[in-house]
């Protein structure tokens, strides 16, 4: 049933990267390097079956899916599919325009906030019962606002922003005690409480 998954798959074909313009699909293809049904995807990212069921015969379509078996669930018949490969890379020789690419990270980019979000929210609640049963919970966050008149100036802030993170985190990954580990989350993105976010504005 479980079929081998290639290590990286190069897309190359203007189809299969259209697809991938909705960033639900990638999620679930991600979901994918072991055989699964609709159902099980849709639990897992908090969608309907029926939704999944569509985006996945979008896959299966252009070829980045297959379906590897099936399985009798009480009265019913589920359709198992599995990825054809562990990650996806768009080539270089793809004729797409770049404002598609850019739109294709952006929106992967905010359904990737959004599941960080639930993250929060669950980790949230479970040290909200912990701190309820006298548990002294340390924890620290931090929200700011800063104007960033355009994509380049974004794309710069971003890049200062992780590498200053990334320096920070290296050097307290230096102390040796590995018992109380930290979640460290990082998200940039527009007010949408001020409507467009258009560079020209």
């Amino acid at each position: 049933m479980k079929q081998p998954l290639q290590e990286t798959y190069l897309i190359e074909l203007p189809e299969q990267a259209s697809a991938l313009i909705n960033p639900l699909r990638a999620e679930i293809l991600a979901q994918l390097k072991q055989p699964s049904s609709a159902t099980e995807v849709a639990k897992k990212l908090k969608e309907t079956p029926q939704r999944i069921n569509y985006h996945l015969k979008t896959l299966q379509k252009v070829g980045l899916v297959t379906k590897v078996g099936t399985r009798q669930v009480r009265n019913l018949v589920e359709v198992l599919y599995q990825s054809i490969a562990k990650t996806f890379l768009l080539s270089e020789t793809l004729s797409i325009r770049k404002d598609t690419i850019q739109k294709m990270k952006d929106q992967g980019s905010l359904l990737h906030l959004i599941h960080t979000s639930e993250r929060m929210r669950q980790d949230a609640l479970l040290l909200m019962e912990q701190s309820d049963q006298n548990e002294v919970i340390p924890s620290a966050s931090l929200q700011m606002q800063v104007n960033l008149a355009n994509e380049s100036i974004r794309e710069q802030f971003v890049e200062d922003y992780v590498s200053l993170v990334k320096n920070l985190v290296k050097k307290y990954q230096t102390i040796k005690d590995h018992t109380n580990p930290y979640q460290v989350l990082l998200s940039v993105y527009p007010d949408p409480d001020q409507g467009s976010c258009d560079e020209n504005e």
